[in-house]
């Protein structure tokens, strides 16, 4: 990829991590339709099939939830070990290195998984390849971040992210497919769904050593060389060093990392967690805003309505099948609505972006929890409350699909300095892999306990998400990740005390840059110097 530079390097590398991105949703919509195989359900011991007609074929009837969804749930066990692991491996060795050595990691699981002959099996299956899956989550959009512009950075991931759903578009209607296969009781309806993310992991694996360095890791390492030309690739057609663009990058780049090198200290988990030597950087506090923020992220929904909409389809009146085509077409909502999130979340920002979704999103799953028990308590009204529920399904994942899918997997990519930026990314992994499991096993229990009104739960907790969005999450679109550490290093946690400390902090550093140049310029005015005295004052400087 030596030859690319400007916009084609800059797709290249959107695409080389949109492949991770997609395997990270295949493999996630892939147990869905997993579970509901016969052959699946019968050798893990879950329960029973019966044959329901020449339409319907064998389907699965699970005697054993609590197994079921502990097989699911210990994959994010695995992500939560993987995620710390890759977060320390990718500011140690680069981001490329970690990223190779979590593709090797998910190759390995995912051949034991799809060899599975035991409950046992499958879970330590699971965990390994959870563990690959942690590392990629950490350092793909670490490394996304740190190639796009400050204008783009937003855009750029989430783009990601429609390949993200479109791998779970893939999964399911590859499942639905293979549905059809003789009765049903064929062991590829599972075991080659679970087979095939071997493929995008392979073709991302090849593409991986023909891809650029972080040129924010490089300088870090001391490999400046190496990073200038990286960036004259980045932000130049041509491929120029010395594009004003680049130029301007690679110093404040070399600024920040000398600031932070006198906080070394403060680079590991428990220091940042605690917030230990950060040199007034207030690490602990970013920590804290990316853990809550994956965490909430699951709570406002997503993992319910995944859950409930095909009963809510069921209940609808429609038959086996058609809730199986609505379920597809709603991913495929889904998917299509992420495009609606490129185009907004850095035009209107992150904050804006959290709020609009958490009302449309909360106003969504209340009615569909309203018109789910109108359903129940009206039958013969099927059609009409049924229909109703179905659409507001529908809004729902389209809402979350352009906000709250992607906001919170970017928004720590820009919070954290350098130094610590892949640990960082890491704790956000960590909080998402907390949440996700923490529902994997609630959201049956809750459903079986409350019905329909888990959804209400979860409609109220989009509505309490907006102010602690409006007092603590403050906004990081188009600015540059260097400055960053002008909003954090206020030493109020609300976002109106770090705005001005942004401004205030950013205009004593513009004020600094035009004195420098200044000087500079006046430098040649001055008496004739030897040209050896002239490097002797640089160096005293």
């Amino acid at each position: 990829m030596s030859k690319l530079a400007g916009r084609k390097l800059y797709y290249t590398i959107n695409a080389v991590a949109g492949l991770a991105i997609f395997f990270f949703g295949y493999d996630q919509g892939m147990m869905g339709g997993v579970n509901t195989s016969p052959d699946y359900v019968r050798v893990m011991k879950l329960g029973y099939s019966t044959y329901e007609g020449p339409s319907e074929g064998y389907v699965a009837t699970i005697t054993e939830p609590t197994r079921q969804g502990g097989i699911v749930s210990i994959y994010y066990f695995g992500t939560l070990l993987g995620c710390l692991m890759g977060g320390i491996l990718g500011d140690r060795i680069g981001r490329i290195k970690t990223m190779v050595l979590g593709s090797l990691w998910v190759l390995f699981g995912a051949a034991l998984q799809c060899s599975a002959q035991n409950i046992a099996w499958m879970c330590c299956a699971r965990i390994i390849n959870g563990i690959g899956t942690g590392y990629l989550n950490a350092i793909v959009p670490v490394w996304s971040a740190e190639v796009a512009t400050h204008t783009s950075r937003g855009a750029f991931i989430a783009s990601e992210f429609t390949l993200n759903i479109f791998g779970v578009v893939v999964a399911y209607w590859l499942e639905f497919g293979l549905g059809f296969i003789g009765d049903g009781t064929s062991q590829v309806r599972w075991r080659f769904p679970i087979a095939f993310q071997i493929v995008p992991v392979l073709a991302f694996m090849a593409c991986l050593p023909m891809m650029p360095e972080s040129p924010r890791w490089l300088i870090k390492m001391g490999r400046n060389a190496e990073a200038r030309e990286i960036l004259g690739r980045l932000r130049s057609e041509d491929g120029n060093i010395e594009a004003p663009q680049a130029v301007r990058e690679y110093e404040d780049i070399i600024e920040t990392v000398a600031l932070e090198k006198e906080h070394a200290s403060r680079n590991s988990y428990l220091s940042m967690f605690f917030g230990r030597n950060d040199g007034g950087l207030h690490i602990a506090r970013r920590v804290q805003l990316s853990i809550w923020l994956q965490i909430v992220q699951e709570w406002v929904g997503i993992a319910a309505i995944t859950v409930y909409a095909p009963t809510i389809f069921a209940e609808a009146g429609y038959g086996a099948r058609k809730s199986q085509w609505l379920s597809g077409l709603n991913d495929i909502t889904y998917m299509l609505s992420t495009l609606l999130a490129v185009v907004t979340i850095d035009r209107l920002g992150r904050r804006i972006g959290l709020w609009w979704g958490a009302v449309g999103q909360g106003i969504s799953l209340i009615l569909a929890g309203a018109f789910a028990r109108l359903l129940k308590d009206h039958p013969e009204k099927a059609s009409q409350y049924g229909g109703a529920a179905a659409l507001f399904v529908f809004m729902y994942t389209a809402i979350f699909g352009a906000t709250w899918l992607t906001i919170p997997w970017v928004y720590p990519t820009e919070t954290f300095p350098l130094e610590v930026r892949a640990k960082g990314n890491a704790f956000g992994v960590f909080g998402w892999s907390i949440g996700n499991g923490w529902l994997t096993l609630l959201n049956p229990v809750m459903f079986n306990r409350i019905g329909e009104n888990t959804l209400h739960v979860f409609g109220a907790i989009n509505f309490l998400s907006i102010p602690m969005v409006w007092a603590f999450y403050p906004e990081t679109a188009n600015r540059t990740l260097e400055e960053m550490d002008y909003l954090f290093m206020s030493k109020s946690p609300f976002v109106w005390d770090e705005e001005e400390n942004f401004r205030r902090m950013k205009e004593q550093a513009e004020e600094a840059r035009l004195e420098g140049k200044t000087a500079a310029a006046a430098a040649p005015a001055l008496p004739a110097t030897p040209a050896s005295e002239v490097v002797d004052v640089k160096e005293e400087k």
